[in-house]
């Protein structure tokens, strides 16, 4: 019987049971995809992931990420989660920058970041900016959102994986009861909507939003910091910063930092790891 060391992280948090839970499986070869597939669905984490030291050695890794049913091109609290299992583990130097090699987004860069004035350092991912391009919506698609209130979307676009919906204000965000079933019939990824920060504007927060994706077996995701690429150029043009904050108004709840780096989006965020155990697999 083969183990594997198997890690659960909160991503996007700086206490435990908040942010967004990933599941991180450091590989010593290469594993079967099914196998992988297997490892997720057992999981039941909006993602797991699955990194794998390059060959040559280094601070580069192979790294792929599964929902319960799928494989996704691009995952950015599970990359924060992976990024922090490396440190804690000592495989590579807190002062390393790691490298994550990617199927279908590129090389992926995490890094520690110390704010000015900021108690505790954060990590910060250089990812691609995913923007959305304006587009007429899928019919089923503000329909499936259940606006209430008279409310409208502002703006509706898409990038090469999500929807992004723009509505009025920040109440409306919040009180969302999407028809799920509704919305797992659009092929995509999943859907973005989002909001300028009214009552969370106060602590420091300039946009707020929240992410569904049932069609990829994740009804909806607590905080999703791939969401934040295409989020970071669509708030900096609007509210002409190139730095913001934005909180993912989930059940659980995350702060992610944004900065919009011409082509590409650093985000920022902490993990906490809650389980450290084995899995007994036959991989």
């Amino acid at each position: 019987m083969t183990t594997l060391p198997l890690y659960l992280v909160d991503a996007f948090a700086s206490r435990p049971f908040s942010g967004n839970p990933a599941a991180v499986c450091p590989l010593p070869r290469a594993a079967d995809e099914r196998w992988m597939q297997s490892v997720a669905l057992e999981m039941q984490q909006a993602e797991t992931a699955f990194l794998q030291r390059e060959p040559g050695g280094g601070d580069r890794f192979a790294l792929r990420w599964f929902t319960p049913v799928c494989e996704v091109a691009l995952c950015g609290h599970a990359t924060l989660a992976s990024a922090h299992v490396l440190w804690e583990r000592g495989d590579v130097a807190r002062d390393a920058t790691i490298r994550f090699v990617t199927r279908k987004s590129g090389e992926l860069t995490a890094r520690r970041h110390r704010a000015a004035g900021a108690a505790s350092d954060s990590i910060e991912l250089d990812f691609p900016a995913e923007p959305a391009r304006e587009a007429a919506p899928p019919p089923a698609l503000i329909p499936a959102l259940r606006l209430q209130d008279g409310a409208r979307a502002r703006f509706v676009g898409q990038n090469r994986m999500d929807w992004l919906v723009e509505i009025e204000d920040e109440a409306t965000l919040r009180a969302l009861k999407p028809d799920l079933a509704a919305l797992a019939t659009i092929p995509t990824r999943g859907v973005i909507v989002t909001a300028r920060a009214s009552q969370s504007a106060s602590n420091g927060v300039d946009f707020v939003s929240r992410f569904f994706a049932p069609a990829a077996g994740v009804p909806e995701d607590p905080v999703t910091g791939s969401a934040h690429c295409a989020l970071a150029p669509h708030w900096c043009e609007r509210l002409g910063r190139k730095t913001l904050t934005g909180f993912q108004a989930s059940a659980r709840g995350g702060l992610v930092g944004v900065e919009l780096a011409g082509a590409r989006v650093l985000l920022r965020g902490q993990a906490v790891t809650v389980v450290r155990g084995e899995l007994l697999a036959e991989a």
